[in-house]
């Protein structure tokens, strides 16, 4: 039976709040796909007042986009169920309960896998009274409003991505809140190349996809040369014009299309409780203008 529920567009540069859907029922083909339509035009999807929903409707509602990652990060699954990863700023008897510094820097998830995530799905389990918002960024915007001259420079670039430069770099910051990587997990996420422009597979737009949570160089150029067109990328697909806030409210359910956006964690007082569950769903390989 199809659900009675309404998708309504922010008035952002992106996002729609998805309201009187309950997905803890059973969803029909014509609305999940009526779903899928809006996270590919929108590209984020805001389901509000998901207190019913469980970790396991979390997980076959995302599944029904495609398979599920299991995060390089394991000391953070959520018992019993490898396909939650849970984001928490809590510290119970001396150990993070979650992902301390998870988002901390604007990125896509798992661009630093050869199948980069379609999308990530954020559920709100205990959220903060002040702060906690993310920001989230239109790369299909941001790809739009560089001049042609830039277009023309990057079209055929390709950049590598790497998890393992930033898990380094947090470590450093965090210590044991951010725990160091075996030899096999660190073997299962070696650096990766994709295109700097992708094509979205559903829409066929164009997209910026490079950032500095995971973009380590561009291809073919000098060091130099390569540092100071990513600051220039970084900087203009992250300007205001293209952002959006999210502040989060009771049970919220974020999920985001990674092929065409960014986010970032702003954080909150660490004396407030903040715990989220996020399921990622894996993607395809990223393609390029001139593929």
């Amino acid at each position: 039976m199809s659900a009675s529920f309404e998708i309504r567009d922010l008035p952002e540069i992106l996002g729609a709040e998805i309201l009187n859907l309950d997905l803890a029922q059973p969803l029909d083909d014509d609305d999940f796909a009526r779903i899928r339509r809006s996270l590919a035009d929108r590209a984020v999807l805001v389901f509000r007042d998901q207190e019913k929903l469980t970790p396991e409707q979390q997980i076959a509602f995302s599944r029904r986009f495609g398979p599920l990652e299991i995060h390089v990060q394991h000391h953070f699954h959520l018992a019993g169920h490898p396909e939650i990863l849970i984001v928490s700023n809590v510290i119970e008897d001396g150990k993070p309960l979650g992902l301390v510094d998870a988002g901390k820097y604007w990125h896509s998830d798992l661009s630093y896998m050869a199948l980069p995530s379609l999308g990530s799905l954020l559920h709100s389990k205990e959220w903060p009274a002040e702060g906690g918002d993310t920001l989230f960024v239109n790369m299909v915007a941001a790809y739009e409003a560089l001049p042609d001259d830039l277009k023309a420079k990057i079209d055929g670039l390709s950049a590598e991505h790497s998890y393992l430069a930033r898990n380094l770099k947090q470590q450093k910051l965090n210590g044991e809140l951010r725990p160091g990587l075996t030899a096999e997990q660190a073997a299962r996420v070696p650096p990766v190349v994709h295109p700097i422009v992708r094509v979205h597979p559903e829409s066929g737009k164009r997209a910026l996809f490079v950032s500095e949570g995971f973009t380590t160089h561009i291809l073919g150029l000098p060091e130099e040369e390569s540092d100071a067109l990513l600051a220039q990328l970084y900087a203009h697909s992250t300007a205001p014009q293209f952002q959006y806030r999210h502040k989060w409210q009771p049970n919220d359910m974020v999920f985001w299309d990674n092929r065409q956006t960014l986010h970032l964690a702003t954080g909150c007082p660490p004396d407030l409780r903040r715990t989220l569950y996020r399921t990622t769903v894996q993607g395809d390989a990223p393609r390029g203008i001139a593929a």
